[in-house]
């Protein structure tokens, strides 16, 4: 999948604090005149591809200033095993591993971790996304074959249904349940590759949001593309989110940190986007 030319907006994994902030950063910088859905191409990336896809398919970020309840997210499901989410990030940083197979174990773990059901994972994102294609700007999906331990991209020409996808990139180990896919499992973009930023590396200007830049750092940038801006959640941004990404009663103070980040945001965007 090729891209070249335009603007690209590449949207980074966050959990639900970073995606109430995403959704509140886009719903602000629309306010102030900057709609990031005019880009043309999006990469979104697990807490990303839920904002991407619904900034893409002409969606209001604005509705989901609240969304649990009946038409949103359930109210409840089981909290992660902290036993299982410390396996995780200690298979993952063994250096001793390759990157992939790294990736592959970590998908075994998820296989066997107390989550919701996956179709509950599903319909969950069909909520917040919308009952919604893909459409016809760019946007890029992307996830982890659990197997293979491979980042994948997908876009409309995948054959993959756009809240089926949203959810494999949002399957993050021991949360939530791996999304099968033609008889594969998949789970969290992120984890092939952070923002993959390099999917957008050919365009003529990039943005980039990062919601967790201050928990794993920013993303790299590869050699001659084009950053015109980076954003990434402020101090006070960071005190909203708490140290829970999971942690819901802190959606609406995240959401509201981005809409209060839009108007220092915009200033940096204007003119790319």
């Amino acid at each position: 999948m090729t891209f070249s030319g335009g603007t690209a907006v590449v949207l980074g994994p966050g959990g639900l604090v970073g995606t109430a902030w995403l959704l509140g950063l886009a719903a602000g910088l629309r306010r102030n005149g900057v709609d990031l859905a005019d880009a043309d191409l999006i990469v979104g990336t697990s807490a990303g591809a839920i904002a991407g896809a619904i900034l893409a398919t002409g969606g209001d970020p604005h509705r989901l200033a609240t969304p649990f309840g009946p038409s949103g997210l359930p109210g409840s499901q089981p909290r992660p095993d902290p036993r299982l989410i410390a396996e995780v990030f200690t298979t993952l940083g063994d250096r001793g591993l390759d990157p992939a197979e790294a990736r592959s174990r970590v998908g075994r773990i998820a296989l066997t971790a107390p989550t919701v059901p996956e179709n509950v994972h599903v319909a969950s994102m069909r909520s917040l996304i919308g009952p919604v294609d893909w459409p016809q700007r760019r946007l890029l999906i992307t996830a982890v074959d659990l197997e293979t331990g491979q980042p994948v991209v997908w876009d409309h020409t995948s054959g993959v249904p756009l809240p089926v996808a949203v959810a494999a990139s949002c399957a993050t180990p021991a949360a939530y349940p791996p999304v099968t896919i033609g008889g594969r499992r998949y789970i969290d973009g992120a984890l092939g590759g952070g923002s993959h930023v390099h999917l957008a590396a050919d365009a003529d200007t990039i943005v980039i949001i990062e919601p967790l830049a201050h928990w794993f750092g920013s993303s790299a940038v590869p050699d001659g593309a084009a950053l015109a801006a980076r954003v990434v959640p402020d101090e006070a941004a960071q005190n909203a989110f708490g140290p829970d990404l999971g942690d819901r009663t802190r959606w609406q103070p995240a959401y509201q940190a981005g809409m209060n980040q839009a108007p220092d945001a915009v200033t940096r965007i204007r003119l790319t986007v």
